[in-house]
């Protein structure tokens, strides 16, 4: 039965990401079993890992994040026409599709299980 444990992300040591837990020990997770959280992966994020036998073999990402866009195209002046979106860049290098009036430095909310923009967070 596959336990699980909440650890946060410290370093990547090619090919595996390390994770910590409370108590300071590490979690060796391979990146090819490391999913979509590649997308979103930022250093001491929180995350379940999930052990089976006492190996840890993937993670679990929550439900949202919060990333800052580092890039995205100007918005088009009068171009509000229904819900035209565009590509943004976290600092991950992940491409987001956002609504037309998000600009580069806005911290967006991301749900991880869909990948798409949910909003604009303050």
């Amino acid at each position: 039965m596959p336990e699980r444990k909440e650890c946060t992300y410290s370093y990547f040591a090619d090919p595996m990401y390390v994770f910590m837990d409370a108590d300071y020990n590490q979690f060796e997770v391979e990146g090819e079993n490391m999913g979509d959280a590649l997308n979103y992966l930022d250093d001491g994020m929180p995350m379940d890992v999930i052990f089976y036998d006492g190996k840890a073999i993937s993670v679990e990402m929550p439900n949202s994040v919060v990333r800052e866009v580092i890039y995205t195209e100007p918005a088009i002046k009068g171009d509000t026409s229904g819900k035209v979106m565009k590509p943004a860049k976290i600092s991950t290098g992940f491409l987001i599709p956002v609504p037309i009036f998000v600009a580069t430095g806005d911290k967006i909310e991301i749900d991880t299980r869909t990948g798409e923009y949910r909003n604009r967070v303050k």
